[in-house]
């Protein structure tokens, strides 16, 4: 199921939603060695996202030593820990593991994984915008990436494996959307068996998604492979948490803003 739109306008133009798609577009066009060789993205992911290890030792790879390698060799295999650990002490000797988890909400793996990410964000953000203001709004999305980083790095702490991507706030706007609009009308693509367009509300799409990353990441988390690459399961669980739980305890009885402004017209939708 792919959304592409909702029947929920909004009474203001969504420019912070609009800003977050554009720095993220910006830094995976211009920043991102996008169009690069995969020796040097993958130098990229490991000096600028974020590492669980390098998280919960409070350390960067490059200087964490020996169990620095063998959280690496743990991770890409037996005799990867020494060429590894040389690899980013020549590349990021001096990476801020702290400011990794912020700048990772801002990276992307490949086009799909952008694409993808940008569309949920359109799709859901302006509306979740509206509803809590310019001030909470950034705010809320930051803390919804860090949220996710910290579910993502308590199912594998010692993973060695670079962690990027918006999704993890992303999942926190979905969260707070599914509280704040549960019955919103949204327009999605569906991929079963026929490709059909439907329109359905908006609890149906987000529970859907929510319970297939649950599930998802458990069967991985039994099977032993949280940490081991992929789709970052949990983040997305962690972050949707966190915007469920704030939207029901500080905005689920508070009226929106076109409910403040009596006699108001709705604005319409930009798309």
């Amino acid at each position: 199921m792919i959304p592409i739109r909702d029947a929920n306008p909004t009474s203001r133009f969504p420019v912070l939603t609009l800003a977050l798609i554009g720095a993220n577009v910006l830094v995976f066009l211009l920043w991102q060695p996008t169009f690069g060789t995969e020796n040097e993205q993958t130098e990229f992911y490991f000096c600028h996202a974020e590492i669980p290890w390098e998280v919960t030792h409070r350390e960067n790879l490059a200087q964490g030593g020996l169990e620095a390698r063998q959280a690496i060799s743990e991770t890409f295999g037996a005799g990867a820990g020494a060429p590894v650990q040389r690899f980013v002490q020549r590349s990021c000797p001096n990476k801020s593991w702290w400011l990794a988890v912020i700048v990772a909400m801002f990276l992307h793996g490949g086009w799909l994984h952008i694409g993808g990410n940008m569309l949920f964000l359109w799709v859901f953000g302006n509306n979740v915008e509206d509803r809590l203001g310019y001030v909470v709004y950034p705010l809320f999305y930051l803390m919804g990436g860090i949220a996710a980083t910290v579910l993502q790095v308590i199912v594998g702490p010692n993973s060695a494996i670079p962690n990027l991507g918006a999704s993890g706030a992303i999942a926190a706007v979905l969260g707070a959307y599914a509280v704040l609009y549960p019955r919103a009308r949204v327009t999605t693509l569906v991929f079963f068996f026929l490709i059909t367009v439907i329109e359905v509300p908006a609890i149906a799409v987000l529970a859907v998604w929510f319970v297939l990353q649950l599930f998802t990441g458990g069967s991985e988390l039994v099977a032993g492979s949280s940490g081991g690459g992929g789709v970052a399961y949990f983040a997305h669980v962690g972050g949707f948490a966190f915007g469920a739980v704030v939207a029901w305890l500080f905005y689920r009885n508070r009226p929106g803003r076109r409910a403040r402004v009596a006699g108001t017209p709705n604005r319409p939708d930009v798309f």
